[in-house]
């Protein structure tokens, strides 16, 4: 999202960086068509200005766009050698790497890992949601055995 804002930053600068271009174009080719459009001094320098300001925001937005670039992608290879470390380590044989987090590094970053995650505890919870049913249901059935094995017998529960 923050690569697309800075996109149409930048697309934003360039065309400010040629309308003042060509505003600047124009005064100069009246003046010297000898047309009645003069700059005088402070307008040529606030023109000047703003070329200069739309000219430093658009190197600006252009930089960030291009280290915007190279961030992620030093990202992507920082997670590869994590990856590829872990798969080393787990090739040699050394059982410090054998838990989850290798698994868990590999899979790092990819988009549809959040909608894994997701799914895997819509499931756990009905699990526990099933779990909680049987729970309940033997809870009953305990209690009606219970009853019915006491109400069998002469003697009463407080008694035995």
């Amino acid at each position: 999202i923050t690569f697309i804002f800075i996109l149409i930053l930048f697309v934003d600068s360039v065309n400010r960086v040629y309308r003042v271009q060509v505003e600047l174009a124009s005064a100069t080719k009246d003046n010297k068509a000898g047309g009645t459009t003069i700059l005088g001094g402070s307008e040529r320098m606030e023109v000047q200005a703003r070329k200069f300001y739309s000219q430093r925001n658009m190197y600006l937005c252009g930089f960030t766009l291009f280290l915007s670039l190279i961030l992620n992608r030093t990202y992507v290879m920082i997670l590869d050698t994590l990856r590829l470390e872990e798969e080393v380590k787990r090739l040699k044989g050394d059982p410090a790497s054998k838990g989850k987090d290798a698994s868990a590094l590999g899979e790092a970053g990819n988009a549809g890992e959040i909608g894994r995650l997701k799914k895997e505890l819509a499931a756990k919870e009905r699990d526990i949601e099933t779990m909680k049913k049987q729970t309940q249901g033997l809870t009953n059935e305990y209690n009606r055995m219970g009853d019915q094995v006491s109400g069998s017998d002469s003697i009463p529960k407080k008694d035995r």
